[in-house]
């Protein structure tokens, strides 16, 4: 997750450092390179995933059988408390609306219809005030945060709802990415993304990897890298951790 250009010497060094904690708690076939550009549901339907990060409504919804949770990673991000995360409701620069729940009729778009952060937690907001089973006149579908965000720039859409780490990185490492945008507030708050494998690794091999992972956000030799990444520390967790996102956002896209 949050893999933009500008930052990917970080996530490399980071894995890195990763891959030597999980060799030292006695884990094997660690994979020496990060991967990069590989369609995330290829990762997570993969049988023999190592490590990933993914969305939490992923984990206890469409990939609950796939997938096990590690460790939930907390980020130094306005938004993110806790190991919680929110997402950042972003309209047109020039917008007139100061809240969503003002754009009754008006064009969102979602970067998909699995993802949390950029349409359950927006939905969320909205459904109380739906009129019909209906608050959008229309709701797009991007495949991406950026590809939300170019959209609102091209005045196609009115609002998104973008991840607030995501949001954080763009405005830090490529800010014409959040340009002619502003942010009205965030969403309510969730877990944030955690990092996975694949179901089918026993007890023993997950509770190395979760130790591994703690010793790693511990290494000083990676607190560069972290910090570049906007994370603070980790904290193991499992799945029902994650059942909260369930509980908090019932509503699906047919909803409104």
């Amino acid at each position: 997750m949050y893999d933009i250009a500008e930052i990917r010497y970080a996530h490399d060094a980071l894995w890195k450092g990763f891959a030597r904690h999980f060799r030292k708690h006695g884990l094997r076939n660690v994979p020496r390179i990060l991967s990069h550009d590989q369609p995330v549901n290829s990762l997570w339907t993969d049988k023999q995933l190592f490590l990933s990060q993914c969305c939490g409504y992923d984990v206890v919804y469409p990939n609950k059988h796939r997938l096990q949770v590690l460790a939930t990673p907390w980020f130094d991000v306005d938004g993110c408390a806790n190991g919680d995360y929110a997402s950042t409701i972003v309209v047109p620069a020039d917008s007139t609306h100061n809240d969503v729940i003002e754009m009754a009729g008006k064009v969102a778009v979602i970067n998909g219809p699995e993802s949390h952060s950029g349409m359950t937690a927006l939905l969320s907001l909205v459904f109380p005030h739906c009129r019909n089973r209906k608050f959008f006149a229309e709701i797009m579908v991007s495949g991406g945060h950026l590809q939300s965000l170019a959209l609102l720039i091209a005045g196609k859409a009115d609002v998104a709802s973008v991840d607030c780490v995501t949001y954080e990185l763009l405005r830090r490492y490529r800010p014409a990415a959040i340009e002619g945008t502003r942010a009205l507030g965030l969403t309510y708050p969730a877990p944030a993304p955690p990092y996975v494998t694949a179901d089918a690794f026993d007890l023993e091999k997950v509770e190395r990897m979760q130790h591994a992972l703690v010793d790693a956000f511990e290494d000083q030799n990676l607190r560069t890298a972290r910090q570049a990444l906007l994370l603070e520390k980790i904290k193991i967790s499992s799945k029902v951790t994650y059942q909260r996102i369930l509980d908090d956002f019932k509503h699906d896209l047919r909803a409104v």
